[in-house]
């Protein structure tokens, strides 16, 4: 199935006694995941506990991946070594299957999900990554607050937390709504996020920066 594409996200919650693994694995798997059959695109991912999305939230013991991958290969990449491994140290595990409904932006050089076919019903998922340029890391953080505050008291918000392919610098979010309406009132109509749109046009922070939205198509266990 040359054409057919999917994409699956997986959060991990280590166990205490295996940080360790966790930080050794992220290095080794980045290339791993890469090299699986039917892998378009694939990023290791650390993440926090959402309270702040600063550095200073990052869990040791939450890890994850994002994936996008041929829909036939699917089966294989949830049964391979790689993820079994993952999911044989942790006490809770969560995959989300998602089709993009919308993507703007780069990652790594690249947009991994302008494969939109996807309308959006039901729950969806809101998948934000920027490369912050580090002469503007301290003007960005001074500006998270507001826009955390803001979301955290937002209708429809599921779950929140921050990813990042690194401590400083590659830093997103990854949010759950009820509905893409719910989502699309924070981003537009949120006076904290719209001011905080606004100075990214004034300020430049970013070298690189990516939007998704993706429809739920399935959700295997809980987001903790």
């Amino acid at each position: 199935m040359n054409g057919e594409l999917v994409t699956v996200i997986y959060f991990w919650k280590i166990k205490q006694r295996k940080v360790g693994f966790a930080l050794l694995r992220m290095a080794l798997d980045r290339g791993g995941l890469r090299r699986l059959h039917g892998v378009r695109f694939a990023k290791m991912l650390g993440a926090g506990k959402g309270e702040t999305f600063t550095p200073r939230d990052a869990d040791i013991t939450r890890w994850g991946a994002l994936i996008v991958i041929e829909q036939s290969q699917l089966a294989a990449l949830d049964n391979s070594k790689l993820i079994k491994r993952w999911r044989t140290n942790s006490t809770d595990e969560v995959r989300y299957l998602v089709d993009p409904i919308s993507s703007h932006g780069l990652w790594a050089k690249v947009n991994p999900f302008d494969y939109v076919k996807s309308s959006g019903d039901g729950e969806v998922v809101a998948i934000t990554r920027a490369r912050i340029k580090w002469a503007q890391n301290v003007r960005f953080w001074k500006a998270v607050p507001p826009v955390t505050i803001s979301l955290h008291q937002s209708p429809g918000l599921i779950n929140a937390i921050g990813i990042g392919e690194a401590p400083i610098g590659l830093q997103g979010t990854f949010s759950l709504w009820e509905s893409a309406s719910h989502l699309r009132e924070f981003a537009y109509k949120g006076q904290a996020h719209t001011q905080a749109i606004k100075a990214t046009e004034e300020n430049k922070w970013y070298s690189e920066e990516l939007f998704s939205r993706f429809a739920v198509i399935q959700e295997r266990g809980n987001l903790k």
